[in-house]
């Protein structure tokens, strides 16, 4: 075997035990969540899990209002960071000039680089009060200010794959959309960001997940009153999230106490959303290949 082959050879077995050690690591990940957490769901009735209030010195283990509270907070941000995700990104691929984007997009990497404990402090201190204030709400602790932290914290990711997406497609798309009539604008929102849709909506499900996993930044700023929010409303009121509550509670929970199975429990519900979230982008990227493919064809 020349020594050509043999690195060729070296090369395509590690690249096969890397990706092999990915699935593992994930799928033993997925059993000791299940190991852990299972028991929870024999020790409390279903019925009890679903119910709203949670209070776990009291035997209470009411999930809906960590849940909804979740979901209030997640959605929150999605509603704000993608669409100005997507807008910032085309304007540093399209519109910015050369040295304002060589200034945008390390400033943009640098914010992603920012640890969350840090923009926790920042939202604490400087969102909360100004949320107070605007609004009215007696705290500034709010799921509002945890939607705009959670946005802040998201938008880097949808910027960057955004951009990268946007700036991959082919100048002859532009050129030929120009030749037909288009202006600048029908050509960016009506052919490029078409053409991109597969890496834009490969952002926008990774900076969701983003913000279905972060914990400290929200355990900071959303108040952590475990109540369920029934509207809009309920915006300017404090919630507690899934991950919050694991990390507000799991350093003082006993080892093996339906309490601890329970933190398990919620582990597992947020594994099984991220993975959904990361599944659905993956299916949207393979039809857009599969789609491009055909068309090519």
């Amino acid at each position: 075997m020349t020594k050509h082959n043999l690195t060729h050879h070296l090369l395509e077995h590690a690249i096969r035990i890397s990706g092999i050690s990915a699935i593992v690591f994930v799928a033993l990940i997925f059993l000791f969540l299940i190991r852990e957490g299972a028991p929870a769901f024999v020790e409390v009735p279903l019925a009890d899990l679903l119910a709203e209030r949670w209070y776990p010195t009291e035997e209470y283990f009411g999930l809906r209002a960590l849940i909804l509270g979740s979901l209030l907070v997640t959605v929150g941000a999605a509603v704000i960071s993608l669409p100005l995700g997507l807008a910032t990104a085309v304007f540093i691929a399209e519109i910015a000039p050369g040295w304002v984007r060589e200034v945008l997009k390390p400033l943009v990497e640098v914010l992603a680089g920012i640890p969350s404990v840090v923009l926790g402090l920042i939202g604490m201190l400087v969102l909360a009060p100004m949320v107070r204030q605007l609004t009215g709400a007696p705290t500034g602790l709010t799921a509002l200010t945890g939607s705009l932290l959670l946005a802040l914290m998201a938008l880097p990711t949808v910027v960057s794959v955004s951009e990268d997406a946007i700036d991959a497609v082919p100048k002859s798309y532009r050129d030929g959309a120009l030749a037909l009539g288009a202006t600048r604008w029908q050509t960016i929102w009506r052919v490029v960001v078409p053409a991109a849709r597969s890496g834009v909506l490969t952002a926008m499900m990774l900076g969701i997940g983003r913000a279905i996993g972060e914990t400290m930044a929200v355990m900071m700023v959303t108040g952590n009153a475990a109540r369920v929010p029934t509207g809009p409303a309920d915006l300017l009121l404090p919630v507690r999230t899934m991950t919050a509550t694991i990390a507000a509670e799991m350093g003082e929970v006993a080892q093996g106490s339906t309490h601890y199975h329970i933190l398990f429990a919620i582990g597992i519900a947020l594994f099984v959303i991220s993975f959904v979230v990361n599944l659905a982008a993956a299916a949207v990227v393979f039809r857009q290949v599969k789609r491009s493919e055909r068309v090519l064809s």
